[in-house]
């Protein structure tokens, strides 16, 4: 039931006047219920602007919400503004009066451009205003000496401000700026001492300067997508880690220049050698190529259904329709999570790619399981809140509203021992929900719940350092070929791990829990001696059919028209 014009009113100004009497430090409006006051009066509550204890301010997920009144000005004390997935089209120039702000997320709006006082916010930490139709950056940035995280991807920047690469910026460790019009990076990006990160991907960059090399910080990069001149070094980024790419450019490419650290007596004296051997050094090169393109090279085998008599089946009920109603699902074996960091690293590359490509999961949800503790056939439901059950990562078997409370809570205190900051983990996708009277979830065939996406897994089929066959589901509620995208990502990223994995030769380590599927312990030596032994950095995706209760075929992945990525060192053998 629709509360009616009176009630959306009434619980808004209910909402505001309670934080103004309690003092509150923290104000969130989202969803329907602001959406449906803007949509009656064009604009926000204008008492919102005289909350001036305000430290943490969240207005997101408001299609109505066009503007923000100059009136934000009059917050101070504000650390955090989140103004993220509503229809802004330009920010105020107030914002600069923002003087402790630390946190700013306008991002996914239909923003062309900030404005130029964003530079006046000295203690500014994080800057996330990517999903817009931003075609340039202010000048100044280099003035947020506190700068340490700036996302600006999926715009129409085609380059970085003049002074953007300062050594003013001595904390800027992350740059996120993939999908964009770059097509230069300034020399002076070794500037950025403190730079971790940096995706550059699906620009329009032709060169990577050698000067990169010299962030001594760096560790991870991104530039695939590009169009490089360097074919060799486009065939790296596509491929290699990130070391091997940095050394290279550290080198000079193709024996042509240096990184600045370099002196001038080494090109003259490999200029002499060079002329002293033509032949050779051209001969050598070519087999260097080779070489390390087959060292590189990744290989995935596709597993067909009919070729597995222990296929797994997924039935999808009409229940999920309403809710989130698409999905895809695989096995995918061979993947050594024994060895090293192996688990650590996976897990990681799994948070990254539900910030990024899924979009912090509102486009996506990845759920990763030990295929050994999955029960088949399994069965993609919508369920009552009230009647799910699951036992969620780390903790005991709980409904999924008391769950949801659960983590309302905890995020609550969160903000409140963080002093309003984002709250993190499970906690900021619980807005996924909102509104749902079903929860969507996938139950294996003793009516177990091992999934509930967007928020967790279950411990039952958790993963371990002895997992070596996984079931792998993406579900989305915008598009089965968002699914199908964020599958090939994983799958590719599942190759390049399992690569590094193999290449590094790390010493498996001990893994003491009991294994749940047998009562032995994983971490048997003849269990590790056999895994070296076998240790290959080949993976097999095992197709996973999704029917109707019919039992009618809706998709199968990896079809033929799936992993068809232009990866050149990416071999998908069917």
């Amino acid at each position: 039931m629709e509360a009616g014009d009176g009630d959306w009113s009434a619980l808004w100004a209910e909402k505001i006047e309670k934080a103004e009497k309690e003092k509150r430090r923290e104000l969130v409006l989202q969803g329907q219920l602001t959406d449906k006051k803007i949509q009656q009066t064009s604009s926000l509550n204008p008492k919102i602007y005289s909350l001036t204890l305000l430290n943490y301010l969240e207005i997101s997920q408001s299609p109505s919400l066009r503007e923000i009144d100059a009136g934000i000005g009059n917050l101070i004390h504000l650390q955090s503004l989140l103004l993220c997935r509503n229809k802004l089209s330009e920010i105020p120039r107030a914002v600069g009066s923002l003087k402790s702000l630390k946190v700013l997320d306008v991002s996914v709006n239909e923003l062309q451009a900030l404005p130029e006082e964003i530079s006046q916010l000295c203690d500014l930490n994080t800057l996330n205003v990517s999903c817009n139709q931003i075609k340039a950056l202010p000048t100044g940035l280099s003035k947020c000496v506190k700068l340490a995280i700036i996302n600006i991807s999926k715009n129409e920047i085609s380059a970085f401000p003049a002074d953007f690469f300062s050594d003013d910026l001595e904390l800027l460790s992350t740059i996120v700026a993939n999908e964009n019009a770059i097509a230069d990076i300034s020399r002076e990006i070794s500037n950025l001492s403190a730079l971790k990160n940096l995706d550059l991907s699906n620009n329009k960059l032709t060169e990577i300067p050698s000067e990169l090399a010299d962030c001594s910080k760096l560790k991870e990069i991104n530039f695939r997508g590009n169009k490089l001149k360097d074919k060799r070094l486009e065939k790296m980024v596509n491929g290699c880690q990130t070391k091997s790419v940095l050394d290279y450019l550290r080198a000079g490419g193709r024996g042509k220049g240096k990184g600045k650290k370099d002196s001038g007596e080494k090109d003259d004296s490999r200029e002499k050698e060079k002329k002293k051997r033509p032949d050779k050094r051209q001969k050598n090169r070519k087999e260097e190529e080779e070489e390390e393109e087959d060292l590189n090279r990744m290989v995935v085998r596709v597993l067909h259904v009919s070729d597995s008599p222990t296929a797994v089946t997924v039935k999808v009920t009409t229940l999920v329709k309403e809710v989130r109603p698409y999905i895809v699902c695989c096995v995918v074996k061979g993947m050594n999570l024994k060895s090293g960091n192996a688990l650590k690293r996976f897990l990681t590359a799994q948070i990254k790619l539900h910030d990024e490509i899924c979009e912090k999961r509102t486009k996506a949800t990845i759920a990763t399981h030990d295929l050994q503790l999955v029960k088949g056939p399994l069965l993609y439901d919508a369920r009552s809140p009230k009647t799910l059950k699951i036992i969620p990562l780390g903790r005991k078997e709980i409904k999924a509203a008391d769950l949801v409370r659960q983590l309302q809570l905890e995020a609550e205190e969160q903000r409140k021992q963080r002093k309003r900051q984002n709250v993190s983990g499970l906690h900021k996708y619980l807005q996924l929900l909102d509104d749902k009277e079903n929860y969507p979830c996938v139950v294996d065939a003793e009516d177990h719940v091992i999934s509930f996406p967007p928020i967790t897994n279950s411990e039952k089929t958790k993963m371990r350092k002895s997992t070596s066959e996984l079931f792998v589901e993406v579900t989305s509620s915008t598009s089965l070929q968002v699914c199908k995208d964020v599958m090939d990502s994983l799958i590719v990223k599942m190759a390049e791990l399992n690569k590094f994995t193999f290449d590094h030769k790390e010493e498996a380590s001990l893994d003491l829990e009991t294994d749940p599927a047998n009562g032995e312990t994983a971490s048997e030596p003849a269990a590790n001696e056999n895994a070296e032994k076998e240790a290959s950095p080949e993976l097999t995706v095992q197709q996973v059919r999704i029917v109707d209760t019919d039992g009618s075929l809706k998709v199968v992945y990896p079809s033929k028209t799936d992993l068809n990525m232009d990866i050149s060192n990416l071999t998908v053998v069917r």
